[in-house]
Formats: C-alpha cells, sequence, structure tokens
C-alpha cells in the first residue's frame, strides 16, 4: 500500500518571514500537527509544536530563525507514490507527526501519523501492546513545576509525562500540547511587569494545575488495534499502560510514534534499526551502526532482538566545534527491553560509549528465550499492509 490516497492536500502553509508569534497563534488556535514552512513557494521545513516548545525564539522574530540548518533539519521529502513502512520510517526517524508530500519534485501535500495508522488499524491486531510499548516512563510528581516538566520532555525527546500523587498513584498526564497552549495563553495576557519574572512564574506553577486527569489507559494484553482506536477517537497521541487490575499504578507509555515504529519491522537478514535525528550523525554511517549492534546481538545466540532504537540529541557544550552529544540505543527483543546510554563529542564517541553500556547490560538478559514462531505470525501479518 502506497500514500497516494491516503496523504492530503489540506495543510497550513507559512512563509518564512511570518512573525513567530502568529506561528504560536496558529497552534492554539486550529491545533495542527505541523507547519509547512516555504520561502517564496520553496519547501523549507516543518515546525511541530515540540520545536516551538522548546525553541527560545521570541514573538517577532521570524519563522526563518527556527527553520535554519542549525536550529532545525527540515523534514525528508516523501514522494507520493512512497509505501506506508518507508513513509512510517521517515515519520520515526525524522521525530515528526507530518511530512511534506512530493510530486514530480513539486510539493503536493502531507501526510500524516494518523492518516498512516486509519489505513492500517484492521491490521494491528497482530500485535498487542506489550509488544510495541515503552517500559519505566519518565515521571513527574503533583507540585513539580512546568519547568521540570519541559526539562523532562526535551531531555528525553517524549511528549508525554505521567504525573504521580504522594502516594506513587497515577492521577494526571501532561503533554507538550498542554505546556505549549498553558504558556501561548499566558503570555498573551501578559502585558506589563517584568518579562523575566512573568516567565519564571509560569515555570513554577505545578503541573497538577495543567495536567490531564483523568487519564486514559490501556494494558499489556490489549491489542494494538485498540489502543490506536482510542488514541484516535480521543485525538490522543499516546496512552499510559498499567496493569489490568490496577488503573494507579502506571508501568509504560504507548504512543503512536510506538505503533508507527512496528509498521517498519522487516523480516530482511539485517534487523529493524530506527535512527532519531539521523541529521547527527558525523564520522558514522547507517550501516555501521547497524553492523555494530548485530555484532553485539550474535555474541548472544539465546537473544532474539526484534527492534532497536538508535536516538541522538545534541547539546549546546562544544569541543573545538564540535558537539556534545546523547545516543540512547534500546533493543527491543522477545522478553523485554535492554538500553545503554553514553555521551561523547560527535555522534561516533557518544555513540560507542551507549554501545558499551548496552552489551554490558545485555549480559543481564542472556537468558531470553526464542518466541520466532510468533515473531513469523506478526511479521507475515504486518507485511500484508
Amino acid at each position: 500500500m502506497n500514500i497516494a490516497d491516503i496523504a492530503t492536500q489540506d495543510y497550513i502553509e507559512v512563509d518564512v518571514g511570518t512573525r513567530m508569534g502568529k506561528v504560536r497563534s496558529t497552534f492554539e488556535d486550529g491545533n495542527p500537527k505541523g507547519i509547512i514552512v516555504t520561502d517564496d513557494g520553496d519547501y523549507e521545513g516543518v515546525i511541530s509544536e515540540r520545536e516551538l516548545l522548546q525553541s527560545h525564539v521570541e514573538d517577532d522574530a521570524k519563522v526563518a530563525a527556527l527553520t535554519k540548518p542549525s536550529r532545525s533539519t527540515p523534514s525528508p521529502k516523501v514522494d507520493r507514490q512512497e509505501d506506508i513502512r518507508e513513509t512510517a520510517r521517515v515519520l520515526v526517524e525524522s521525530n515528526a507527526k507530518v511530512a511534506p508530500v512530493f510530486e514530480h519534485d513539486d510539493l503536493w501535500g502531507v501526510i500524516s501519523d494518523d492518516a498512516i495508522l486509519e489505513a492500517v488499524l484492521e491490521n494491528l491486531d497482530a500485535l498487542t501492546v506489550e509488544d510495541i510499548y515503552t517500559a519505566d516512563p519518565v515521571t513527574l510528581q503533583e507540585d513539580d513545576g512546568v519547568g521540570k516538566a519541559i526539562n523532562h520532555l526535551r531531555e528525553h525527546g517524549i511528549s508525554r509525562l505521567p504525573v504521580l500523587n504522594e502516594n506513587g498513584y497515577l492521577t494526571g498526564v501532561v503533554t507538550t500540547h498542554d505546556i505549549a497552549d498553558f504558556v501561548i495563553r499566558e503570555n498573551h495576557t501578559t502585558t506589563t511587569g517584568d518579562r523575566v519574572g512573568d516567565t519564571q512564574r509560569l515555570l513554577d506553577v505545578p503541573v497538577y494545575d495543567i495536567m490531564n486527569s483523568p487519564v486514559s489507559t490501556t494494558t499489556l494484553d490489549a491489542t494494538a488495534e485498540e489502543a490506536v482506536r482510542t488514541m484516535l477517537d480521543n485525538d490522543y497521541a499516546g496512552l499510559m499502560v498499567t496493569p489490568e487490575d490496577d488503573d494507579r499504578t502506571v508501568i509504560g507509555v504507548i504512543t503512536k510514534t510506538d505503533v508507527l515504529r512496528a509498521l517498519t519491522f522487516t523480516e530482511e537478514e539485517h534487523m529493524d534499526v530506527q535512527i532519531t535525528n539521523i541529521s547527527l550523525l558525523d564520522t558514522i554511517t547507517r550501516e555501521s551502526i547497524v553492523q555494530s549492534i548485530e555484532n553485539v546481538s550474535d555474541k548472544y545466540a539465546d537473544m532474539q532482538v526484534l527492534h532497536v532504537h538508535v536516538r541522538f540529541k545534541e547539546h549546546k557544550e562544544k569541543l573545538r566545534g564540535t558537539p556534545l552529544i546523547h545516543c540512547q540505543v534500546r533493543l527491543r527483543t522477545n522478553k523485554g527491553q535492554v538500553a545503554g546510554t553514553g555521551e561523547g563529542y560527535g555522534a561516533e564517541n557518544a555513540f560507542r560509549v551507549a554501545l558499551d553500556k548496552l552489551e554490558r547490560n545485555v549480559l543481564e538478559v542472556k537468558g531470553i528465550t526464542s518466541d520466532e514462531e510468533y515473531r513469523g505470525q506478526l511479521l507475515r501479518k504486518l507485511n500484508e499492509l
């Protein structure tokens, strides 16, 4: 299946000369998944709500300040005849909810994560939440400030945070959209006073005041189809995962991105590897990353790796012009997840540190048993898409 019939020409477009204040108002009024940026009609990039939240660009600045290559690498281009599996990979690796669609080198429209998920919905009963969810989520306490929430979202590259009360029970969830909406709304009411003081006041507001409650949850044995239907019906980007007999205890998160990532699983000889912020690769290639991870997994024949996610994040600190990079390598195996993280100047150094820690952690799950028959059934179902 390709995206020709599910891509849309219904999208919001702004010029690079547009004020950032107007863009923020657009997100507030229309809640788009992303805004296409053009320069005299030529495609320049996509602005997401997450990028808007993470930027420090003032309202009077131009959109160009957020789409410069040094600030934001434009989303990869997707051909209108591209297949769904490859398009899902593009969205995952560019950490985006929408991507520009081109026809004969001309910008034709956009493709969204929702459009893909709606198109494959009936096939997702081959997966369970347990197959694709992210365990051990980062959490907040009810009295933690909005500033702490923003820091967690930035540091971990995520879009939602479960909120716990003093007893450790799940009472709410805070998302990137919640924070962006709150900050935009409060800034609109600020007309006088010390701007720095106003900003600090916003950051100190407890997340309890802006969180969503009650929380929509799912369980490990629910199908991915059931989880995605809930997300699409309620316009959620993710759900909290709880034990079947206790919806007060959060054990993980499942998001639309997790499901998209599962769509990229293949039965090819090489394991499936997804790289977030692939533009940060410098002296290392995708191929060498895949080979290095395969070398680690091959040492332990009893470990079956279903999927690998490698995430790079750039810090402001530099050494002789080379940025400090944080890298996380997460393996999804047939028994659970195992990860390694590391930092270094340049993507290659960061990856090597993370890989070393990953191998140490892999030793703890050597007892993984094979489940090739189930994996084969799962992949055959997905390959029907």
